[in-house]
């Protein structure tokens, strides 16, 4: 039966709610007036997140502030990225910089720690224990009840300020704080003097995600320091100053009242910039009033957005997004402008703030998008922070973390969070500039773009993660045609439209997925739920609908009902995940992961094919059951603000499936009313009224008071202030089912042909095989060009003259077949650009075999057993594909040369690695036997290449032999455990082995 969203709708009854343009006025103005005085802060509970795999923190900051003061409960892990989990119950201390639902850990800079009695400079000596019900958070405070010293500890925020103010216990002559510099990062240098009675000032530079991070501080005691010491390297020293990579400090405080405050400027340029930061914020401002005016900073940004109606619990979860959504990216310079670049240099922002934290591979998909809403004079100033980096460092930036270029994830989505905002009118900055700064980076070589350009997609043996980069740079290359276009600039528009269309080369019409390919085969075995190397978090079904710039187009690659299938098996296979484990995959329905963004669009997907019902079931699911006012109540990591602004958008009932294309598909709001206020004193309001929660599917939705079945709105609608109103019902309806009502992502000129792909499972063969290619496009377009090795004779031309594709081919040698395809649609015989790619095969040297008698690991299986005795030794990318992976074992197995023949050198290509787990195997040793069961010890060869060399490396670990024999049996000794230094020292370690050779 074909796929039709009609037979799935049934029982509908048409409600209609009509609204007055009086009630309309009466109700803005009520809004605005409650607005006014209700406490948003109240309705915000930073502890969201922080529990679970959400890695929030829960202390003070003001919106985008470049300070984070928090507790840090622990030292570093994943679940610890933040500084702070909920499940923890002790806390090191209190540090001023912090990352908000990050995956890797960094920052929690500058720890102090208040104290009475001796000092300790040992962590877990100076820790305390502390209790959830004696700790408290609100937007802009924090504070908790240290119990080993019986010390409050209360903390609030300016943006680049903090104090903090500690309540010793009654009767204490001896209240300290320590100053720990050593906490969490490699340090490269640190330094601290004291320069007054009451002032510390210092620096830190250290080495974590960010390579270089330079942070400098200014701290003044409101009370008078009576006793200051220094710990360099474990030596205790008197004196005011002291530098190197070992400090810690502690400060005795005359205190009599029992109470010390203490005010921090923090800064990335200077010790100067640290204390003019402080004395521009903080100086002279009592605590009370410094909290106070932090909560008014959250109470404005908070009530852009007044939601009325749904529970508390959904009002907090909701407050609290916005409140997440507000933490990232931080202001990144100090009172007079100054900043230091990706060049490392000190500069001066003119006309923008500088920002740093850019999360870009999550954020691109709803946090900028919601802040076009929000704050575009904010975007404004993050693209000119782009540009900036491009000037400065050479490139736009893909991951920035403290003026540091990551290069963490994929793609280039800068270019995304450009177009989109210049599509919707945020012009303010140099548009020339920009689109010569996206074009700089989508042209250079970095992670193999110099072979996607040419071959129109990304092989693995090339480029690890190649299906999920060659299809986020195709969106990405959509961007940068739309930003084009829209400055006039045609060739460049066209150029990045056809690239846009790549995604195209990795597309398996036999699956129905994307597939991963080594040279221009497709990757042998295959299972869509597999997380392996051919993905960036994830497997082929959370990529499998990774193309919102033209869901037309990969419509029209599924066939007539074949999308909509794929849609309704996504949400309904077995959640099971095979292969690697990847934390990050959480929020499962089916193969659809919530808790990680390459999914963030789909459940909306049903949309485009007349079905939004299923997107209204969905996201109210998803809405109520992984968004939760819990610590846990994240699904997955917070991610700088993407997890909210997802839930904030699908609150709301709308939400951006393609930034850059000025649309928003419809969902299903959760709240009865929500007023948008936008610059310009306009008001956007949504209002979905319903007797009970059940009342979640959409009859009709009314703009501006006339009637619509359109699934979807404009930015501008948004942009412009007015009413959208949701007609609630609570079973589906005809709502958006007729192709005119649905949204729409097409690409529809300049078309390319996709490159074909070889059907062979296996590019290795005995005496001859049949070369088979396949394709999305007709046989007649591809040009074929087989290039046999040299002869002893040194010919090199058999066979070297390109060919049309027309059938099958045989060969019976070894070969690398190239194969040309047209880039696009032809007209009126105008020649085009062709892509091209290569595609090796081998005819093996001999008959031999081998029985491997240890277990593979699952994940690295280099072609199977005998992929081990084919003669074919891999490159140093252990993401390729070749190598075969003995996790935690030693590698075993026999080789049967099917006779006994003169042996000239035996040994094992193998390796090394050591960031990814790979080490050498420690030794390896060989014996041979004539009939398999007597065997004699033939060779013992150790390595010698230390297991803490750093980058990839390999080597072919044997020696040379003379004996005769028909069995080699070998034993290739486990690395053992990862080395001290190692982030997971301890842990067991990959053997990786690609080739037994016996010559």
């Amino acid at each position: 039966m074909p796929w039709n969203p009609e037979i799935h709708i049934h029982n509908t009854r048409i409600y209609s709610h009509m609204c007055t343009r009086i009630f309309l006025v009466l109700f803005l103005l009520a809004s605005v007036r409650a607005g006014a005085q209700r406490s948003y802060t109240a309705l915000v509970n930073p502890f969201i997140g922080t529990g679970g795999h959400g890695h929030t923190y829960p202390g003070a900051s003001l919106p985008f502030g470049a300070m984070q003061l928090s507790p840090d409960t622990r030292m570093a892990d994943w679940d610890g990225s933040s500084g702070y989990h909920y499940s923890d119950s002790v806390i090191y201390g209190f540090s001023h910089t912090h990352l908000s639902g990050t995956g890797i850990p960094d920052y929690c800079d500058l720890l102090l720690m208040p104290f009475t009695g001796k000092v300790a400079w040992n962590n877990t000596e100076y820790r305390s224990p502390f209790r959830h019900s004696e700790e408290k958070a609100t937007p802009g405070y924090y504070e908790v009840l240290l119990r080993k010293h019986g010390i409050r500890a209360q903390l609030t925020s300016a943006l680049r300020s903090g104090l903090h103010r500690y309540t010793f216990p009654k009767g204490s002559t001896d209240a300290s704080v320590l100053i720990d510099l050593i906490h969490r990062d490699e340090v490269l240098d640190a330094h601290i003097e004291k320069v007054s009675a009451h002032e510390l000032r210092g620096y830190r530079r250290s080495k974590s995600w960010a390579t270089d991070q330079q942070l400098y501080f200014y701290i003044r005691f409101d009370e008078p320091i009576a006793g200051f010491v220094i710990n360099n390297g474990g030596k205790e020293q008197q004196g005011n100053a002291a530098t190197g990579k070992a400090l810690q400090a502690a400060v005795r405080l005359s205190a009599p009242g029992g109470v010390a405050t203490c005010r921090v400027g923090i800064s990335g340029v200077s010790m100067e910039g640290a204390k003019a930061n402080l004395e521009a914020e903080i100086a002279g401002k009592s605590f009370e009033s410094v909290r106070a005016a932090a909560e008014r900073a959250w109470n404005e940004k908070l009530a852009k957005i007044d939601v009325r109606g749904g529970s508390r619990d959904q009002q907090v979860t909701f407050y609290t997004a916005l409140y997440h959504a507000y933490l990232a990216p931080n202001v990144n310079q100090d009172v007079d402008g100054s900043y230091r670049g990706t060049d490392g240099k000190v500069h001066r922002a003119e006309g923008f703030v500088n920002h740093s934290v850019f999360s870009l591979w999550d954020t691109y998909r709803a946090l900028h998008p919601l802040m076009t809403i929000l704050e575009p004079q904010r975007t404004n100033d993050w693209i000119n922070t782009f540009l900036a980096q491009y000037k400065q460092g050479g490139m736009l930036p893909v991951w920035e973390l403290a003026g540091n270029e990551t290069f963490c994830m994929i793609g280039y989505h800068s270019a995304s969070v450009i177009a989109d905002a210049w599509q919707k009118g945020i012009r303010g900055f140099d548009a020339k500039l920009a689109l010569e700064a996206m074009r700089s980076y989508a042209e250079s070589d970095r992670f193999g773009l110099r072979h996607y350009r040419g071959a129109g997609y990304l092989p693995n043996d090339l480029e690890h993660e190649s299906v999920s980069k060659t299809l986020e740079y195709a969106y990405d290359d959509w961007c940068i045609a739309q930003f084009a276009k829209m400055q006039g600039d045609s060739t460049t528009y066209k150029t990045y439209l056809q690239r846009a269309q790549h995604y195209k080369n990795l597309f398996d019409p036999s699956t129905g997925f994307f597939r991963g390919k080594v040279g221009a085969s497709w990757y042998h075995p295959f299972d869509p739920a597999e997380i392996n190397n051919f993905f960036t978090e994830g497997n082929a079904w959370q990529y499998s609908l990774a193309v919102p710039h033209d869901i037309e187009g990969l419509k029209q690659l599924h066939g007539l009902t074949g999308f909509g299938r794929h849609l309704d098996r996504l949400f309904s296979t077995s959640s099971v995940t095979t292969g690697r484990e990847q934390p990050d995959v959480t929020g499962l329905i089916g193969q659809y992961a919530q808790g990680n963004e390459p999914s963030h669009h789909m459940a909306y997907l049903y949309n485009y094919v007349g079905f939004p019902f299923r997107t209204q079931q969905l996201v109210h699911r998803i809405c109520t059951d992984f968004y939760t006012n819990a610590p846990d109540g994240l699904i997955g990591n917070e991610d700088c603000g993407q997890m909210s602004a997802w839930y904030i958008f699908s609150a709301l009932g709308f939400y951006p499936v393609c930034p850059g294309n000025g649309d928003y598909v419809l969902g299903t709001p959760l709240f009865d009313t929500a007023a948008i206020r936008l610059d310009g004193n306009k008001t956007f309001i949504v209002r979905a009224p319903r007797k009970d929660t059940s009342a979640y599917y959409v009859n009709h939705v009314q703009l501006n008071g006339r009637r619509s079945l359109r699934s979807w709105i404009p930015h501008r609608f948004v942009q412009e202030g007015g009413d959208l109103f949701f007609a609630m019902q609570a079973h589906p309806a005809r709502f958006g089912v007729s192709g005119a009502d649905r949204p729409r992502s097409a690409i529809t000129e300049h078309l390319i042909r996709p490159v074909p792909f070889v059907y062979n499972e296996t590019n290795k063969f005995r005496d001859s095989t049949r070369v088979q290619l396949g394709g999305l496009d007709s046989t007649g377009s591809w040009l074929i060009r087989v290039t046999y090795p040299p002869t002893k004779q040194g010919d090199y031309t058999r066979g070297n003259s390109p060919f049309p594709y027309t059938a099958p081919f045989t060969i019976d040698t070894s070969a690398f077949i190239d194969i040309y395809s047209m880039r696009s649609v032809v007209k009126d015989d105008v020649p085009a650009p062709y892509y091209s790619s290569r595609q090796a095969f081998h005819r093996l040297p001999d008959r031999r075999s081998i029985t491997v008698q240890s277990a593979v690991h699952p994940m690295y299986t280099g072609g199977g057993p005998e992929a081990l005795v084919d003669g074919i030794t891999g490159s140093a990318n252990w993401r390729s594909g070749d190598w075969q992976s003995y996790f935690a074992k030693d590698f075993e197995a026999v080789v049967d040369l099917q006779e006994s023949r003169d042996i000239r050198f035996l040994g094992v290509h193998v390796l090394q690695e050591v960031s990814p787990w790979i080490l050498y195997p420690k030794e390896v040793r060989f014996w041979v036997s004539d009939d398999g069961v007597n065997y004699r010890e033939a060779l013992q060869v150790a390595n010698k290449i230390a297991n803490t060399v750093e980058g990839a490396q390999e080597q072919e670990l044997g020696s040379a032999v003379q004996l005769r024999a028909r069995y080699v049996k070998v034993r290739a000794v486990s690395g053992g455990m990862l080395p001290a230094g190692h982030p997971s020292a301890g842990n067991p370690s990959h053997l990786f082995i690609d080739e037994v050779m016996v010559r």
